[in-house]
């Protein structure tokens, strides 16, 4: 009689390895935006070491003729959710759409064009609080704001000072605004751009280059690229500033590259160590 041990413990292991390999695909393809799983679900992946809540905010406003209005909602989503698989162990929340914009009534800023919704600093500050406190109260111990938008990164520093307190007797929770998200958008970004040829004035402050090419790295379907292509580029009467006919998506990976690993090493940090309730800088 043939030795049937060996083929038998072949079998075996290979029977082993076929119930792993989609265990960890499951493992690595976890769900991580809260709005699409039940709260059984959530609950089960809080209970299961997700202690990370990133909080994403937008914004809905104008970007001129070429970028939809809500840029910054969709931005912030598709970022949100890179930064939460890579670390593993984070949830995101819903988008904040509605941020402060500037008056209404006379219209200031980005109010002076059509879709831009404005809403008090003081809701605002006292919205991301109070999602902060939801998401503790759910078992949540780190929560992070990620601002798509300069104009509230004040804002988010506020309510992180203000979570950390009201979490002090707590002992094991903590809010982070990581500025750095943005920050580095600002900066090393602008940088890596210049580097390539791209000047100041090409690159802009909004819906210029930089602007435009993040979003194709993002979702390109948000860009009207046609029309954007046939020029001329527009003005600041345009509600522009800056010049995106030569934006590329392959340009914005590198802002998406710069923005997701600053992201993670510093939450990464703060959920390790904990860290100040505000980090603006790249950690190094």
């Amino acid at each position: 009689m043939p030795d049937l041990k060996f083929p038998a413990v072949l079998a075996a292991c290979l029977l082993v390895g076929a119930l792993a390999r989609p265990a960890a695909a499951s493992a690595a393809e976890a769900p991580v935006m809260l709005e699409q799983m039940t709260s059984t679900e959530l609950r089960a992946r809080i209970d299961g070491g997700a202690t990370t809540a990133i909080i994403p905010i937008g914004g809905t406003e104008q970007s001129g003729p070429f970028i939809a209005l809500g840029k910054h909602n969709v931005r912030a989503a598709v970022l949100a959710r890179t930064i939460a698989q890579k670390l593993g162990n984070a949830v995101v929340a819903p988008v904040v759409a509605y941020v402060p914009e500037g008056s209404i009534t006379p219209p200031a800023g980005h109010m002076k064009f059509a879709g831009t919704l404005s809403i008090p600093e003081s809701t605002f500050e006292d919205l991301l609080f109070a999602t902060g406190q939801s998401l503790r109260q759910h078992g949540f111990r780190h929560v992070v704001f990620i601002g798509d938008h300069g104009g509230y990164q004040k804002s988010e520093t506020r309510v992180a000072q203000r979570l950390n307190k009201a979490w002090a007797k707590d002992g094991k929770a903590g809010a982070l605004a990581l500025l750095a998200y943005y920050d580095v958008t600002q900066e090393a970004y602008i940088t890596d751009l210049e580097k390539r040829g791209y000047s100041k004035a090409e690159i802009g402050l909004h819906a210029g280059l930089a602007d435009a090419a993040l979003m194709l790295a993002t979702d390109k379907s948000l860009v009207r690229t046609e029309a954007l292509a046939r020029g001329p580029a527009p003005t600041v009467n345009d509600g522009v500033r800056g010049d995106a006919r030569r934006a590329t998506a392959e340009l914005g990976k590198l802002g998406v590259q710069r923005i997701v690993d600053t992201s993670v090493a510093a939450i990464s940090a703060f959920a390790a160590h904990g860290a100040p309730s505000t980090l603006s800088k790249e950690p190094k």
